[in-house]
């Protein structure tokens, strides 16, 4: 059995937001726990490690999933809060690392699982759903020209590396001050193919409040 890692960056201070958005509550609950329920129940993760703008939380968490094995704080940028939470991962044991934004809550078991089989399958998974509405190119407010939105897909997390893969490109991206939108970014950067598996709507990433309104009515569906 490969033995799966899964990091879950939540490390952001929601300054646009007006607060840390992964304690907002959702449905009386903070979004950061919504995810980590679903990743603790997941039969094929073996361990969560937890990325924190700060620890005060540790041992509640701990208490609470018995998957997590450590809470670390997080780094300047999202790309320096992965790199702390990968350290905590171990390279004689884990196989397959997963990463996930710590505020897309509604993640399902079914995503979950297609990431890890593709990433066994080819070392590198990504979900994503492909872009269905017109893109238009701007500069100064006047567009430039209509995109041909063909093979343009929008890009969700977890996304799924074997460990030696991620490694190698966060080792490179650190070595030459690179940084990428997402961890596949820097995968591509070393050469290696990433794959897509089908992306679920309902995997939404919070960024404003109204998210929130929206994540309480996709509970109603």
């Amino acid at each position: 059995m490969k033995r799966v890692s899964a990091i879950i960056v939540a490390a952001g201070e929601g300054k646009r937001f007006g607060s840390p958005k992964q304690f907002s509550l959702l449905r009386g609950k903070p979004i950061l726990e919504w995810c980590l329920e679903k990743f603790e129940a997941h039969e094929r993760v073996d361990e969560i490690i937890l990325v924190l703008p700060e620890v005060a939380q540790k041992e509640k968490l701990f208490s609470l999933y018995k998957k997590v094995v450590a809470v670390v704080e997080g780094g300047r940028k999202r790309q320096d809060s992965v790199l702390k939470g990968f350290a905590q991962v171990s390279p004689e044991k884990t196989e397959i690392v997963l990463v996930h934004d710590g505020i897309r809550p509604l993640v399902g078991k079914d995503l979950i699982t297609r990431v890890i089989d593709e990433t066994l399958k080819n070392g590198a998974a990504i979900p994503a759903l492909q872009i269905e509405e017109t893109v238009k190119e701007v500069e100064e407010g006047k567009v430039i020209r209509t995109m041909n939105r063909t093979g343009l897909y929008r890009v969700q997390t977890p996304q799924g590396f074997s460990y030696s893969i991620l490694k190698e490109a966060l080792e490179r991206a650190t070595e030459e001050n690179f940084y990428g939108t997402d961890e596949a970014m820097l995968v591509e950067r070393i050469g290696r193919r990433v794959f897509i598996v089908q992306g679920d709507p309902r995997n939404i990433k919070i960024t404003n409040p109204a998210d929130i309104k929206i994540m309480e009515a996709l509970f109603e569906v």
